[in-house]
């Protein structure tokens, strides 16, 4: 077997993951992108496992690691998405920038930002 062939195939799964990742604005979009880039890698991990016949199969080994993690990454992932559509009615991940903490100005005239200007 020719490494080329499962190496090209994996770069080319690899960049289109990774297109995905950068240009959709839809979480789960992106999710899925992640994934695409996920099985790109152990495409490359068995292709090169077989190319050295590795007698322990650890590219193998590596692979079915690889897929627990990323079963368990689109769990949670999910779970994620699901939970904040359900709070903001939106996945779109540009409308979503404004849960990160600490971004949100706090009025002068609320008691809260006197007693910090006091400290």
């Amino acid at each position: 077997m020719h490494l080329a062939y499962p190496a090209v195939l994996a770069a080319l799964l690899f960049c289109t993951g990774l297109y995905g990742v950068l240009a959709r604005r839809n979480a789960i979009l992106v999710l899925m992108s992640v994934e695409l880039m996920l099985n790109a890698v152990n495409l490359n991990l068995v292709a090169f496992d077989v190319w050295l016949r590795d007698t322990l199969h650890a590219g193998q080994a590596l692979t079915l690691f690889t897929i627990a993690i990323a079963a368990a990454e689109i769990g949670i992932g999910l779970a994620i998405v699901l939970m904040v559509y359900r709070n903001r009615g939106t996945s779109d991940v540009d409308k979503l920038r404004d849960t990160a903490e600490g971004h949100e100005p706090v009025p002068a005239d609320t008691p809260h930002s006197r007693s910090e200007a006091t400290a």
